[in-house]
């Protein structure tokens, strides 16, 4: 059995049973993907895939338990390699996060422009997506961090920390009624069509559980999961929109005006997270301190030793989290 086999048979499960692409991602030729499957089977005296002639058409079920044990053994080599590094050149390597575009665009720019100075020769990957595609870049070892708030329970596998809290506001033109309204309800909000988040990000599952417990059905006439996209659409007078406060630039978005609805939603929570079996790098450590200061590295370590999900949420109940 070679480290080689193994990452052959974890890279075409994570490329959909796929043996071209995953030879072209690995820099290597189909056939000889393909010969050393089959030597790995041979070897094991198991069937890892199903074929349909030359075609992989699934996992058996001894191959899924193959699959994940070689996973996480790839994560190990990873982790020597981590451990090689930090102790060569502390300084030196790669960070690759995966996030929604409103971390990307509204939250992460300063904390990237400080870690940049801080360590110049650290090469920074930046994925966005939505939170399925996030969770399944880390869960598959593609990123370091994932950065999310919606659809948490895709990230049970990693350690989640908790960041910051966030509300939303309603953005619309200086001269729209809502303007004159002294204290917004639900009510008033669902008056009008709206432009906001698609489900499953920034918190819109948070938007649409308010609505439900007043019995309210809002009119959603456009979605996107970008805010400078509903921003954009809000302008062209489609409807008001409804995005993370932090999204909101009193000195870049002069044709909008931001109205306060933090008292009708309820606050949301962005976590950082990462494999449990991940070696993290002291510029790891740095960069999650930035990102969010209440974590220090000793805390960071404290949840990593944690034996589950309920342990870390023990752990964090009491940190008083800053509010964007």
């Amino acid at each position: 059995m070679k480290l080689q086999q193994l990452r052959y048979i974890w890279e075409v499960a994570r490329h959909d049973l796929n043996v071209s692409q995953t030879a072209e991602w690995l820099y290597t030729s189909q056939p000889g993907v393909s010969k050393q499957i089959r030597m790995l089977e041979d070897e094991l005296g198991v069937q890892i895939f199903l074929r349909s002639g030359k075609q992989l058409t699934s996992v058996t079920p001894a191959g899924e338990a193959i699959i994940a044990l070689a996973g996480k053994i790839l994560a190990e080599t990873d982790n020597i390699k981590r451990v090689a590094k930090e102790h060569s050149d502390h300084r030196r390597g790669s960070l690759s996060i995966a996030t929604t575009h409103t971390q990307a665009r509204y939250v992460l720019p300063p904390v990237i422009k400080t870690f940049a100075a801080k360590y110049p020769d650290v090469s920074l990957h930046m994925h966005q997506g939505s939170p399925m595609q996030i969770a399944e870049l880390a869960a598959k070892h593609n990123v370091d961090f994932a950065i999310a708030t919606e659809a948490l329970e895709l990230f049970d596998n990693l350690v989640m920390l908790p960041c910051y809290r966030w509300n939303r506001s309603i953005i619309v033109p200086p001269a729209h009624p809502l303007t004159k309204v002294k204290k917004l309800t639900l009510k008033d909000v669902a008056d009008y069509p709206l432009v906001t988040y698609v489900f499953g990000f920034t918190g819109r599952s948070q938007l649409d559980e308010a609505f439900r417990r007043e019995g309210l059905v809002p009119k959603v006439v456009f979605t996107a999961t970008d805010a400078d996209v509903i921003k954009t659409y809000v302008r062209l007078g489609m409807g008001i929109g409804i995005v993370a406060t932090l999204a909101y630039d009193k000195d870049e978005d002069t044709e909008l005006v931001a109205l306060d609805a933090s008292h009708l939603f309820a606050n949301s929570i962005t976590k950082i997270g990462f494999s449990r079996n991940t070696m993290l790098r002291g510029f790891m450590f740095e960069f999650i301190h930035l990102f969010a200061p209440h974590l220090t590295r000793e805390l960071v370590e404290k949840a990593m030793a944690a034996p589950d999900k309920e342990s870390v949420e023990a752990l964090m109940r009491d940190i008083e989290l800053p509010t964007h």
